[in-house]
């Protein structure tokens, strides 16, 4: 039978990186295929290709066995082919339903009914009025979702769609995607949760390096099994945190009110909570429910104004900015990489120095370029940086590997207080052990770090207590292991018991 897509011999290279090499691909009608592999494998460079935004240096794609030639998403739209991006693709400046208008046809108010029933069928509400700036990265990928879901595509190509869902969800999504599969439908599913492929996927194609390594029957193996096929050598056991004495107060939030603005924002009530040296505490709960919000207040990028409601290391910082907090020994990962994790047109050394400037890359004012390039290009060995070296442009990077430059350059800065949120969202299984072995090595070292993340088996895997956030109250601390996933859950859908 012939495929519905083929890719034959297909080559891209960007300056002196061989990002694809004679790619080789079939995806069958009904088929629910998966691409495995670890980050900087080619991933990226290949759904790229097939949908339009880049094309091949050689070799040909053939759509139901006739070469065509994609020049742009438009073309590959026309074809039938859908994408939900890694880095999402919505202006910010407009609504959800405008930005859905740029591409689907119907008035804005067909859309907007359109979109709240597919929200309702599929877990995946969103309000059709909201601002796309305002959106947190979960609920941005909703809008993604959807939007192609409204173009009935032939071909949907889905990278890492349920890393901003709760659990409840991802059962609800995979069942849709299964009634899709049945309807003739074929989906190209990439993610990083290889349980996720095994039970979803009937056949696993494995990059590395750029080339195809393997095809397989993913139910057929185990996760360590394709683990390794991904990575070309056997997983780490991971570090688990044992119990461990715990020392001073480094972050405390005492009654934090925050009435948000924002018509489309989460205000927060009367948050508490407390976090020691030599401990990991996480929040956890579904993308929107005051997330963003709570390491905004955190981090210093919005100052409540009173001083008391937030302390740092014993000291009142509700009144401090964010340079001030950071020079107490505070250090920040903010889950948006692009545009507040790095600046996507600078240089990996220059984005280094926005918060490692004061570890002698300046000196009187004057930024000493050698400094600043021997901490970048530690940073990259440490922490195994796919790049061409550290004057590679930060929007250059594969968004697993910039965001392993991101958590490396916080981490080297040996804070006394780490605000980590989303820490290994679209990062292959190699890479997420290995920040989640360096986070629990902090703690054992004395560190006090908070981790925001809506991976509840991470959180689960690192974390000594828990705390969840729902429409922007915390719930009572969770040790973890005296909890289970369904009651944590439970806090997520507003079904557990916030005021006990």
């Amino acid at each position: 039978m012939t495929p519905l897509l083929s890719l034959q011999g297909a080559s891209k290279r960007y300056g002196g990186v061989q990002a694809n090499a004679g790619i080789d691909l079939n995806v069958d009608s009904g088929s629910i295929h998966a691409i495995l592999g670890e980050n900087g494998a080619g991933k990226s460079t290949l759904m790229k290709l097939i949908y339009g935004v880049e094309t091949p240096d050689e070799g040909e794609i053939l759509w139901k066995g006739a070469p065509v030639r994609l020049t742009s998403p438009a073309d590959a739209r026309r074809l039938g082919i859908g994408m939900v991006f890694q880095h999402f693709s919505l202006f910010e400046t407009l609504s959800v339903v405008q930005n859905i208008a740029l591409i689907v046809p119907g008035t804005q108010a067909d859309l907007s009914r359109r979109i709240r029933a597919l929200g309702d069928e599929f877990g995946l509400a969103v309000d059709p009025a909201a601002m796309v700036h305002s959106l947190s990265v979960g609920e941005r990928q909703r809008v993604e979702i959807i939007r192609c879901l409204l173009l009935n595509p032939e071909l949907l190509i889905l990278d890492e769609p349920t890393s901003v869902l709760p659990p409840q969800s991802v059962a609800r999504l995979f069942d849709t995607l299964r009634a899709l599969q049945a309807k003739g439908m074929s989906i190209l599913f990439i993610s990083h949760k290889l349980e996720e492929i095994k039970e979803l996927c009937d056949t696993a194609t494995i990059l590395r390096a750029g080339r195809v390594t393997g095809r397989v029957d993913p139910a057929a193996h185990s996760a360590k099994e394709l683990a390794t096929l991904m990575i070309g050598r056997p997983m780490p056991p991971p570090l688990h945190p044992t119990p461990h004495g715990v020392g001073e107060a480094r972050l405390e939030l005492v009654g934090l009110d925050f009435a948000n603005d924002d018509p489309f924002g989460v205000s927060l009530a009367d948050l508490s909570l407390t976090l020691r040296a030599g401990e990991i505490v996480g929040i956890a709960g579904i993308s929107g429910n005051g997330q963003q919000e709570l390491a905004a207040l955190v981090s210093g990028e919005i100052v409540p104004g009173n001083a008391d409601c937030i302390r740092m290391m014993g000291r009142p910082v509700g009144d401090l900015g964010a340079a001030a907090r950071r020079q107490m020994g505070f250090a920040f990962v903010p889950e948006d990489r692009l545009g507040r994790g790095a600046v996507p047109e600078m240089s990996l050394s220059d984005n280094a120095l926005l918060t490692a400037h004061g570890r002698g890359l300046v000196t009187r004012g004057f930024i000493s370029r050698e400094a600043e390039r021997a901490y970048t290009t530690a940073c990259i060995a440490r922490f195994d940086v796919r790049t061409i070296g550290p004057d590679a442009e930060a929007g250059a990077l594969s968004g697993g590997n910039l965001q392993k430059f991101i958590m490396g350059r916080e981490i080297m800065l040996n804070p006394k207080l780490l605000l980590v949120a989303q820490p290994t969202w679209g990062v292959d299984i190699g890479a997420a052990v290995d920040i989640r072995q360096r986070l629990v090595q902090m703690r054992n070292e004395g560190a006090a770090i908070l981790v925001i993340s809506e991976e509840i088996e991470e959180l689960f895997e690192i974390c000594d207590r828990l705390h969840v956030l729902h429409q922007g109250r915390l719930s009572p601390s969770l040790t973890t292991q005296a909890t289970t996933v369904e009651q944590v859950g439970a806090y997520m859908i507003g079904a557990g018991d916030h005021s006990a």
